[in-house]
């Protein structure tokens, strides 16, 4: 059954390669540019998984789990986090995809992000990452610390992303003068066109949605995530204990197969290889972002894209 993971991740890969799918520049737009319309693509990403994670749940498909804020973890570690996916180049899902696309950078990058992750997880780490996450509020989700439905936040969430999203898609469009299409069809709709970050933010919202119950019915209750993982591929590779070969970890290899098939097919991929300047912050970059997403308790897709619907009773 973990082969969902594989075949799921393919899919996402090949998404996030070919949408140019980044967190990071979402976010950097912001400040740099003035322009939000990614960080719009990656709020309706969030707001598409809300709404399916919350349907599932209510029908008793899928059965998530919160627990305790861990405050000083979690601001510590986006903290870290943050510093380190500008140095890295990208955060994790944009690493591997990168990394599918043959950028050397993002190699040392992901290899520094698995490796950290893994001493932080189950490694020397683990008794500093163990001791910042117990350090707990009890807090577990919005809804229920206002006392409200869920479904209340949801439907705000989606009414204030519906309105961004049209102010983007109101304005005038410009016209850019393009190379005449190589192929027909389907062909140069995923492979050749340039994908509307909208249109690429519902497919990975839908794919989201869909990992839940893929990975649920493996054993594993959660959905999409990068960190953990990154850790148990490392430590299954290194100490070859089946035990660490979940969903997960084949969700992860899927993201470089399918972003590799993705650049390949479309003309985008080749070897790059960095400065030594860019190969140096790659590998801090990495092992930062590995220290801050576990005590984080997750990257920007684990986080940002996780819902927790039902509290630990």
């Amino acid at each position: 059954m973990i082969i969902t993971g594989l075949l799921l991740g393919a899919v996402l890969g090949f998404v996030l390669q070919r949408g140019r799918f980044c967190v990071t520049g979402a976010f950097r737009d912001v400040f740099v540019t003035r322009n939000t319309k990614w960080l719009t693509a990656f709020l309706i990403v969030i707001a598409v998984q809300s709404i399916g994670i919350f349907a599932m749940t209510s029908a008793g498909l899928i059965t998530p789990k919160s627990a305790d804020l861990p405050l000083l973890a979690v601001v510590v570690g986006g903290f870290v986090f943050g510093f380190a996916i500008v140095m890295a180049g990208g955060c994790a899902t944009g690493t591997y995809y990168r990394a599918g696309e043959g950028l050397v950078g993002s190699w040392l990058a992901l290899l520094t992000y698995a490796l950290f992750s893994a001493f932080m997880k189950t490694g020397v780490l683990e008794p500093f990452n163990t001791w910042m996450r117990d350090q707990t509020v009890p807090v577990r989700n919005v809804y229920s610390t206002l006392g409200v439905s869920p479904w209340i936040l949801v439907a705000v969430l989606c009414a204030a992303v519906a309105a961004a999203a049209w102010h983007h898609l109101s304005k005038p469009k410009r016209v850019v003068a393009a190379l005449p299409p190589q192929r027909r069809g389907v062909a140069h709709v995923l492979l050749e066109k340039s994908w509307h970050p909208f249109a690429t933010a519902l497919v990975i919202g839908a794919i989201a949605i869909a990992a839940w119950p893929l990975s649920t019915a493996t054993g594993r209750n959660d959905g999409l995530g990068i960190t953990t993982p990154s850790s148990n591929l490392t430590n299954y590779l290194v100490s070859g204990d089946g035990k660490f070969l979940d969903w997960g970890v084949m969700l992860v290899v899927g993201i470089l197969v399918g972003s590799f098939i993705a650049a390949k097919a479309s003309g985008e991929f080749r070897v790059r290889v960095p400065s030594a300047q860019i190969a140096v912050r790659s590998v801090v970059g990495g092992a930062l972002m590995g220290v801050g997403a576990a005590l984080a308790g997750g990257c920007t897709i684990g986080k940002s894209m996780l819902t927790n619907p039902r509290p630990i009773r």
